[in-house]
């Protein structure tokens, strides 16, 4: 993280988005990017049409998203710098899951006009803050009203290998695992009935926490392919399984479930490896590699890949039988 927040140009705390206009928000959030940008390769950054960058070697690799508030985030959840760090956390991750190293993001604002300027300005710092951390800084983007905040946002990196894609996997490899998974759900489960604790758990959903380096050292090891974790263990284990025309078995005994999931679980009556297999938004890294191939250091095995042997079978079993409970987040 830096040492300093970056500083902006003093607004009034009960100003608005319509109150700071268009020019004056791009002013103020050019001010907080232009403190946090990184490096030489930034030929051209925030002010004019398009961003000039500079690619040196290796692949270019690039994602974009779109949160929307009330279906991706709610305010009365999670403070503006928390929703920041969490757009920019959930498009780093998707570099680091191809096995690259994000470099640079753009940003979209959609927001209604009387949302306080302060809000845009506190999302703007945590955003940059999160790039930042991984040495990326943000070079461009747009401003528009909008009945509802809704953030869009590119980002682009490079590999210096092979990217990793979700078609690789093949029958033998180990199915492993690398950061924290089901807390964010643990978070949500108490946010949604009204708590805030555990806190750990909370902060988890709040301000995730991706493995940011793991990504490019799974890569340099050799894992066959890989995924972030964003909207369920089991739902994103099934993308990678379909695209490698295999069947991931995950074994739940593999699985860490911390203390403050299993004091969830008991408070909420759930069975708390439901948050593990069924969870998102902590941005883990799920991957397989050859079994010849040794883990890197952080990397837990939770399981095998195995034949496809019937087309309409399920592709993601657990303890070796289909799995009938949730498996994640669906969009529509």
């Amino acid at each position: 993280m830096p040492d300093r927040a970056p500083q902006t140009t003093p607004v009034p705390a009960s100003a608005t988005l319509a109150d700071l206009g268009e020019f004056g928000l791009i002013d103020r959030i050019d001010e907080i990017v232009s403190a946090l940008a990184p490096g030489d390769d930034v030929l051209v950054g925030p002010g004019d049409d398009a961003a000039v960058l500079r690619v040196r070697k290796g692949h270019v690799v690039v994602s974009t998203d779109v949160i929307v508030e009330g279906r991706h985030f709610r305010r009365e959840w999670a403070d503006a710098v928390d929703v920041g760090h969490r757009a920019a956390a959930q498009n780093l991750s998707d570099i680091n899951a191809m096995g690259g190293r994000a470099q640079w993001l753009t940003v979209g604002l959609a927001a209604p006009p009387d949302l306080p300027a302060s809000w845009a300005l506190d999302f703007t710092r945590g955003f940059a803050e999160e790039a930042a951390a991984v040495g990326a800084g943000v070079v461009g983007g747009d401003v528009t009203a909008a009945d509802r905040i809704v953030i869009s946002v590119t980002v682009i990196g490079a590999c210096a290998v092979s990217p990793v894609l979700r078609s690789g996997a093949r029958p033998g490899d180990r199915v492993a695992l690398c950061g924290r998974q089901g807390w964010a759900a643990g978070g949500l489960a108490v946010l949604g009935r009204g708590f805030r604790s555990p806190r750990v758990l909370v902060e988890a959903y709040r301000r995730p926490e991706p493995p940011y380096a793991a990504g490019p050292v799974a890569a340099e090891t050799g894992a066959s392919a890989m995924i972030d974790v964003s909207d369920g263990l089991l739902a994103d284990a099934g993308h990678l399984a379909r695209r490698s025309g295999v069947v991931l078995d995950l074994r739940t005994g593999a699985f860490d479930v911390p203390e403050p999931l299993l004091a969830v679980g008991a408070a909420t009556g759930a069975d708390p490896i439901q948050f593990v297999l069924g969870g998102g938004d902590d941005h883990c890294l799920l991957a397989t590699f050859p079994a010849d191939v040794a883990l890197p250091d952080g990397w837990r095995e939770v399981g095998v890949a195995r034949e496809l042997t019937d087309p309409d079978g399920p592709s993601v079993t657990v303890d070796g039988a289909a799995y009938d409970g949730p498996t994640g987040w669906t969009h529509f």
